[in-house]
């Protein structure tokens, strides 16, 4: 007796419940306790999640100019940038299904760990100068970052509260896009710098993501979960749950997220190309611009999006997007870029928001590991497929027809919020 009302009222004792099968210490919380508690959403370990996520779309981000700048700089043309960028959304597309598996049956923190550890590793094979071994090492990258977005948005899951999903969300994608605001613009100062180069770059981008795993275990040590769902209730085959890509519960905002996040590349990764072509110097400070809008964007929007719910938040992303990539054609300085920068990551951030949590709303909680590592590959799916796609329109056409092209793709994604309005609600 003394022992359960010890458990039932310690805040620092592992919980457990039908509900939410995930062993806590004081910091993930059921569901179903009490209407205060569900209600916090900064928690010690919260913040040990975004802190990690920060670290390893930090490195991210140190990437995103250096890899086109690397590759070209080996000999390889836009299309091959192309290339190196598919080679990390196929791998870390094909690897979510059994990491989603493995952090049900396992450790959805262990996943995080090991895929931070794994991003690090990968790019020490960057150091052989050549463009075949730098895709191997992005598409490696991309299984690392598939364990790490895997076990981040579980964790995110169990942490959101019910009411305030958006706004949870926002904060998450916030810490992620802070990641943003300097690090792309250090790495190109890198690069530039006497002491510096695309070496030293790497160095950095593998140091921030091993300073993310250290984070990520210090959070294991604040959330020890095991399983999260009991074996007895796992009743599917085990290879039918590897081989089932997507979850059918997540379709939905899978689909719109690859539709919202498919022209990424063509404002993160090869507007740098284009900036050089026409001439812009100091392009470092358009990634300063962009993910300061990303940053302090996406916790104001994602609880706007909590107010006015998914269909017009959708609404506002999709155009505010197609009307920047319509915008970029016309830019002749790097004022204009930071504009239609602004504008294409705000409605990214509105968007991206409120579809992260319609996800986490229709996950159901005995496969929530494999059905949010179903809906996370519309990222690297959109991304790989978004570089190759584009990196061929460059070649074949330029780059004003490859931002015309791209916003005629996103606005497809208003045809599918209209066709789905009334799931949305």
């Amino acid at each position: 007796m003394l022992s359960q009302l010890k458990t039932k009222f310690s805040p620092h004792r592992a919980s457990r419940t039908s509900a939410n099968p995930v062993y806590t210490r004081g910091a993930f919380t059921s569901s179903v306790m009490t209407s205060t508690k569900a209600e916090s959403i900064w928690t010690r370990a919260f913040a040990l999640l975004c802190f990690a996520e920060f670290l390893g779309y930090a490195q991210h981000a140190v990437l995103q100019p250096t890899f086109p700048l690397y590759i070209t700089y080996l000999g390889g043309s836009p299309g091959i940038v192309g290339l190196v960028i598919a080679s990390f959304g196929v791998l870390s597309v094909v690897s979510r299904p059994i990491l989603g598996y493995w952090a049900d049956r396992w450790s959805v923190t262990g996943v995080m760990i090991l895929g931070l550890l794994a991003q690090a590793a990968s790019l020490s094979l960057c150091f052989i100068p050549f463009v075949e071994t730098t895709m191997l090492a992005n598409g490696l990258r991309g299984i690392g970052w598939s364990g790490m977005n895997t076990g981040a948005y579980t964790l995110l899951a169990i942490s959101a509260p019910t009411a305030r999903r958006g706004e949870a969300s926002g904060y998450f994608g916030a810490a992620q896009a802070a990641a943003t605001v300097l690090l792309p613009a250090v790495a190109l100062w890198i690069i530039d710098a006497r002491f510096g180069g695309f070496h030293a770059a790497f160095i950095v981008a593998m140091g921030l993501v091993l300073m993310g795993a250290a984070a990520a275990y210090v959070l294991s040590r604040e959330i020890a979960s095991g399983p999260s769902v009991p074996h007895a209730d796992l009743t599917e085959s085990w290879w039918r749950e590897i081989i089932s890509v997507f979850d059918r519960s997540v379709l939905v905002p899978a689909a719109l997220a690859f539709l919202l996040f498919l022209s990424l590349t063509c404002l993160s990764s090869f507007i740098v190309l284009y900036a050089r072509q026409i001439g812009v110097s100091y392009f470092g400070w358009y990634y300063v611009v962009i993910g300061t809008t990303s940053m302090l964007a996406r916790p104001l929007l994602g609880r706007v999006s909590d107010k006015i719910g998914c269909g017009p938040s959708l609404v506002v992303a999709f155009s505010l997007q197609t009307i920047a990539l319509l915008v970029v054609p016309a830019v002749t300085n790097l004022v204009g870029a930071m504009v239609a920068g602004a504008l294409y990551f705000t409605g990214s951030a509105i968007g991206g928001a409120r579809i992260l949590a319609l996800a986490i709303e229709n996950a159901p909680p005995e496969r929530r590991a494999r059905a949010l590592a179903s809906f996370s590959v519309a990222f690297p799916l959109s991304n790989g497929a978004g570089g190759l796609l584009y990196g061929f329109v460059v070649d074949l056409a330029g780059y004003t027809w490859m931002y015309i092209f791209a916003a005629s793709l996103c606005a497809s994604g208003l045809i599918l919020t209209a066709k789905q309005w009334a799931s949305l609600k």
